[in-house]
């Protein structure tokens, strides 16, 4: 709760419980946002096993000030679909119970551009977004075909996605979408009709984001790996959509995945080709924020003491680190080495920095001087950055190689450890 704010002149304490705002039940964060809006307030919370009711006048833009544990307070929707390659079958067991939920929740599609499959999905569900117009949203498509696309999911039951799609267009709704390319399944004619259907509800559909099936050594039988001649073709699909949708639209629409550009070698596109990155949460694209991040210290003109350090990533992203970590050492005569981590957690074709372990990481490091400071990703830390997938934080990975260990969500985060200043 916000000092000072509304809530807390109310008299709300902390742990009281938030049952309605003018006699709307409330389930979730949406909903808090939604109806706080009205300059008249009647709310009613629950505090040890009792019920109270306060009236107050909101002051226009004034907040409410409260927060919250949780962003949904009537449990997370489930994934009603049984997809042979989904990543959460593929985790090893005795990790946190959190690593295991299968969500499909619609309001942290709104809320955190988490991607959703539109298979669970009830008439006041469809009710709800157009009232309090949610968007937008985030849909997996994978295969617009039904027949194909019912297959992907294991769901026999899965609702035709291009009259979904149409009729979130009819509501005003915007959708940013992703494929999830199979070997054999939906690639080749597969894709290309996929991606005429949703270019067809432009500008509904405001970007197709294109994936490479990311399969652990915990996959069961089924699925294979992309093959590197197997990318190279969905590059040479999409790249010459992306100009003539540039010609038509005035942007590309379609956006290869970091991996798909890294692995096959096709030149990172500039940020102005990637429209203001709107599959960011996908993380397509944040290879060339990284590489305009460093061009902008670089050009900045920075002083800097000496230091020495290591700089952790994935295999994947490794070669183009390892250059930035070069330049950066003869920019400002640091001594700083690039390890990538080979994935034994969940097997060598894991190759992206978000999936590392602290255990791996602690095996490479362990038994060599790292120097002054140990970098890791952020995005190898969950959500508060606190622990790594195998339940390691900072202070055990500290304690463990005996260096200073910085989470580092940038460059420029490490360069600051160094004191690099304009």
């Amino acid at each position: 709760m916000e000092k000072g704010s509304l809530a807390d002149r109310l008299g709300l304490q902390p742990d009281d419980r938030l049952i309605s705002i003018n006699g709307h039940i409330l389930r979730d964060i949406i909903d808090y946002h939604y109806y706080a809006a009205d300059e008249e307030l009647g709310v009613e919370i629950e505090r040890a096993d009792q019920r109270l009711a306060f009236h107050v006048q909101r002051e226009y833009g004034e907040e409410f000030g409260l927060r919250f544990t949780d962003d949904v307070f009537d449990g997370v929707r489930r994934c009603s679909n049984s997809c042979a390659y989904c990543f959460v079958d593929q985790m090893p067991p005795g990790l946190r119970s959190t690593l295991y939920i299968k969500d499909d929740d619609y309001r942290y599609s709104f809320l955190h551009g988490n991607f959703i499959t539109l298979s669970n999905w009830t008439e006041e569900d469809w009710e709800r977004v157009a009232e309090q117009h949610l968007s937008p949203l985030y849909i997996s498509v994978h295969a617009t075909e039904p027949e194909l696309r019912r297959r992907m999911f294991g769901n026999p039951r899965l609702p035709d996605i291009r009259a979904q799609l149409r009729r979130l267009a009819d509501l005003g709704i915007e959708v940013h979408t992703q494929i999830v390319v199979l070997p054999g399944l939906n690639d080749g004619p597969c894709l290309d009709g996929t991606v005429d259907d949703l270019t067809a509800l432009y500008p509904a559909v405001r970007s197709i984001g294109v994936v490479p099936v990311g399969l652990t050594k915990y996959q069961p039988a089924g699925p294979r790996p992309l093959t590197a001649q197997e990318e190279r073709a969905i590059m040479r699909q999409i790249v010459p959509r992306q100009a003539e949708n540039r010609r038509q639209f005035g942007v590309a629409l379609i956006y290869p995945s970091d991996e798909l550009y890294l692995r096959t070698g096709f030149p990172i596109p500039s940020a102005g080709e990637y429209d203001g990155f709107p599959q960011m949460e996908n993380g397509i694209g944040l290879v060339r924020q990284l590489v305009e991040e460093w061009e902008k210290i670089k050009a900045e003109g920075v002083v800097c003491r000496r230091g020495t350090g290591a700089v952790v990533c994935g295999a994947l992203i490794a070669p183009l680190l390892g250059q930035i970590v070069r330049e950066l050492n003869d920019e400002y005569t640091l001594d700083i080495s690039s390890v990538p981590i080979e994935n034994e957690f969940f097997g060598s074709t894991v190759t992206v920095s978000g999936l590392l372990t602290g255990g791996d990481v602690v095996a490479t490091l362990e038994n060599r001087d790292p120097g002054d400071v140990v970098f890791l990703p952020r995005v190898m830390f969950d959500a508060a950055g606190s622990v790594t997938l195998d339940d390691l934080t900072v202070r055990d990975m500290e304690s463990r190689l005996a260096a200073t260990v910085i989470v580092a969500g940038t460059i420029r985060d490490m360069v600051n450890q160094f004191g690099i200043k304009g």
